[in-house]
């Protein structure tokens, strides 16, 4: 497990989380779980990252929050336990290693691992915490607003200035239209916080 974990665990949870699981590799863009689709298994992040996005009911998409390393799906533990069909996608922000955690193990691993439970309960604040300041980003800040705090989120998430995504790709996260977002980078590139280049943006402060 990345050293990037949430909680501490020990030794025998480790090789149990290992042996009950199946291990996956993606690259950046591929889908992991879609909206409507059966839970079976819960991902936990080894290497990589994954964003969790939600569909309106006019067909667009709006960023809920990100899975880093040593992290999983707090919508995933959820849908599983109670045999519930996906509320999200997840789709690999860059190249991943994903343990699948099939979902009756969940249930016995929370029964023989106090640190195990103690896992989920971080990860349940942590979301938490997310959706109540994107629902406030979304409610009361605007646009280019939003747009710049997502782009200092994903240079977090890679520790780099430089981002790789189109604006397209932007928008959807967004929830909003990509001339939109096409018009605010311009802007913010005029007022000397970015550079735009070939489907990359260069955060300059």
């Amino acid at each position: 497990m990345s050293k990037t974990t949430e909680f501490s665990a020990t030794p025998e949870l480790l090789k149990q989380l290992y042996e009950y699981s199946i291990i996956k590799n993606y690259e950046a863009g591929d889908v992991i779980l879609d909206e409507n689709a059966r839970i079976r298994s819960i991902p936990i992040v080894t290497k990589g990252s994954i964003k969790v996005m939600r569909t309106e009911e006019d067909g667009r998409e709006i960023l809920l929050y990100y899975i880093k390393a040593g992290e999983s799906c707090v919508m995933s533990f959820l849908g599983g336990l109670h045999g519930e069909t996906s509320k999200v996608k997840a789709e690999v922000e860059e190249d991943a290693e994903i343990l699948f955690l099939p979902t009756e193990k969940v249930a016995q691993l929370i029964k023989t691992h106090p640190e195990w439970l103690d896992y989920i309960f971080k990860l349940y604040h942590k979301r938490f915490e997310e959706l109540l300041e994107m629902v406030n980003e979304v409610t009361f800040k605007k646009v280019d607003d939003r747009l710049l705090s997502l782009l200092q989120k994903k240079s977090e998430l890679t520790d780099s200035k430089i981002i790789h995504s189109t604006h397209e790709q932007l928008a959807n996260e967004l929830g909003t239209a990509r001339v939109v977002v096409s018009r605010l980078l311009k802007s913010l590139e005029e007022d000397g916080k970015l550079k735009l280049g070939r489907n990359k943006i260069e955060l300059l402060s």
